[in-house]
């Protein structure tokens, strides 16, 4: 029996409140190409479900799975061993039913991991405050944006044309229902970034400038140079992070002047998963604390003297009236930013460095033989466990061939920035410490065959 709340009156009246024609009208943003203009082309209008089962595990089966071939993709997601622990620990009940701790008497171990888990992510950023996630990456960048247009009261943002280009399409979505404008570019395979251009276009009217650090070509830039500029015409500087365990190796962001640090926490604790669920992370300078989205687990004393933890400085629209609120983000990420805690925890700080090192030097290795291929270029010598090729033939066809071969050899810049001739040649690889000899030597030899 289909459920039918609303009558066709009930549905005019509401369309005639907001101003709708119909319902059609409230998908016109949605690009007419990418509308259905009927059934799902495949499937069937009703099957058992023995079929479903069958058919769906059918077309599960056409995926190659991160771990079953040698994989060297990244931009932003990255494959990382993960200890079996991890999704032991997430699963025990005391956690995996847990959800919003308003009542904190009976939420006690919750808070405590939010609390732990804010601490780690403002160590890692070198940041003063940071607040109990955030859904992903993108989101948490664009809400950085918000943020600082919030603090500084003005509505132009810089953004580097290092930035992901997916984070870059979430912003501009966003920035339509604000007013705030955002000037973007795409990259160019240089071995230097925007950094000394960007800060050569604040002006007065600049919000925030944001940058990836490292970079979605895989580039590391010193940013205090960026960060004075910003400071001296009151703007902020807002750097993302897609890739955490590189500041296992880095300088950290707030060391570097940022005054906001976002980006994904998937890297630690958190499976690729065919894209989510991630973890956002956010954390900023305590002087903002007030303007910062999302919420806050706090340290407290209860009545009895004994150590305690509660939300504090929740300033989202569940907490407070709607017109103060700095965020609609309803919930956070908590079972992912447990996932996150628990394997930092893990790792300690000793741990995270060795971690980085190791990647570095997997992908240090990678480089090299890749760069000595004939007609491959390896654009930036400075890098983190990612870095760019240009090869001598459009990299997408090239990834393609790599693909037959069994080997899932990067990705191409002609997918994420279709119809920039200047990028079409470009490979992004990713290196982390699951890359074996084996796989590298198997990656040289598709992308040998691939470029002819």
């Amino acid at each position: 029996m289909r459920y039918l709340p609303l009558s066709d009156t009930d549905r005019s009246e509401m369309l005639a409140t907001i101003g709708a024609a119909s319902v059609d009208d409230l998908f016109r943003d949605v690009p007419e190409e990418a509308r259905l203009d009927g059934p799902i082309h495949g499937l069937p209008l009703h099957a058992s479900e023995l079929s479903v089962e069958r058919q769906l595990t059918a077309l599960a089966r056409k995926n190659l799975p991160a771990s079953d071939a040698p994989f060297f993709l990244g931009c932003g997601a990255y494959k990382h061993h993960i200890p079996a622990s991890v999704d032991h620990l997430i699963q025990r009940g005391e956690f995996l039913t847990a959800y919003t701790p308003y009542q904190p008497e009976i939420a006690q171990g919750t808070l405590q991991v939010l609390f732990e888990f804010q601490s780690q992510v403002a160590r890692l950023y070198g940041c003063e405050v940071a607040n109990a996630s955030m859904y992903d990456g993108s989101t948490a960048c664009w809400e950085a944006i918000g943020m600082a247009r919030r603090v500084t009261r003005k509505t132009k943002t810089l953004i580097s044309s290092g930035l992901h280009p997916h984070y870059v399409g979430v912003c501009k979505t966003m920035a339509k229902f604000t007013g705030d404008t955002l000037e973007t570019a795409a990259p160019t395979l240089t071995a230097e970034t925007d950094v000394a251009g960007l800060a050569d276009r604040i002006d007065g009217e600049t919000s925030a400038v944001v940058v990836q650090y490292p970079d979605i070509l895989g580039r590391v830039a010193d940013l205090q140079p960026l960060a004075d500029a910003a400071h001296a015409k009151g703007a902020l500087l807002i750097v993302v992070v897609t890739e955490p365990v590189a500041l296992g190796l880095l300088k950290s962001p707030g060391e570097m002047g940022a005054d906001i640090v976002v980006g994904e926490g998937q890297s630690i604790g958190v499976g690729l998963n065919f894209g989510g669920p991630y973890v956002g992370l956010f954390a900023c300078r305590e002087k903002h604390i007030r303007q910062m989205p999302g919420r806050i687990a706090g340290e407290t004393i209860d009545a009895d003297g004994k150590r305690g933890f509660v939300l504090t400085l929740s300033t989202r629209e569940q907490h407070i009236r709607r017109e103060k609120a700095t965020s609609n983000i309803c919930t956070n990420s908590g079972l992912c930013a447990l996932a996150f805690s628990i394997h930092m925890t893990l790792l300690g700080e000793k741990g995270l460095r060795q971690l980085a090192e190791l990647n570095h030097a997997r992908a240090r290795l990678a480089a090299d033989k890749l760069a000595a291929i004939p007609g491959v270029r390896l654009i930036n010598d400075l890098f983190f466990n990612e870095f760019t090729l240009e090869l001598p033939v459009e990299a997408r066809p090239a990834v393609h061939r790599m693909v037959e071969a069994g080997v899932l050899g990067g990705v191409s810049l002609g997918r994420l920035y279709p119809g920039e001739a200047g990028l079409a040649n470009g490979l992004v690889v990713a290196v982390t410490e699951t890359a074996t000899d084996e796989d590298i030597d198997a990656l040289t030899k598709a992308l040998t065959e691939a470029v002819k």
